[in-house]
């Protein structure tokens, strides 16, 4: 039996039809790494890795990478767009509405879409996305203070 090898960053990129440049690498492995992150954090996590980078390539290697489904974009209402290295499982989220702190909430079925619309008007629905607001356990304790 064989066992299977996860493939490099570079490969991944490959197999989605990107070109591999260090600062493609460095972007997928700084939102993998990182939790919900803003354009600025990720720039700076690229930074530190590779060098120089621009916030235009920065913005431009985004696109290309959720383009290519290596990455998700959220954009909770009110908030800027965030990145999130967890793809293809159509789970959900819960935003702070006090701080912005974002958190993944797995679908109540377990599997895509995993809500019924209650009339899909003809068309063939393949995901739900939901966004559960509240305040997080932080912000709760700060609030009854």
């Amino acid at each position: 039996m064989t066992a299977s090898r996860t493939p490099t960053t570079a490969e991944e990129l490959r197999g989605a039809g990107l070109r591999v440049t260090a600062a493609r690498v460095a972007l997928l492995e700084t939102v993998r790494e990182g939790d919900h992150l803003g354009v600025e954090a990720i720039a700076a996590g690229v930074r530190d890795r590779v060098g120089h980078i621009s916030l235009q390539a920065v913005y431009e290697a985004l696109h290309a990478l959720t383009a290519a489904g290596l990455i998700r974009r959220i954009e909770p209402a009110g908030s800027p767009a965030r990145f999130e290295g967890r793809v293809g499982d159509n789970h959900h989220h819960v935003v702070c509405r006090s701080c912005g702190a974002v958190a993944d909430v797995d679908c109540a079925v377990g599997e895509a879409p995993c809500l019924t619309a209650s009339d899909d008007h003809g068309f063939s629905i393949d995901e739900a996305e939901v966004v559960y607001w509240g305040l997080c356990s932080a912000c709760s304790t700060a609030r009854s203070s």
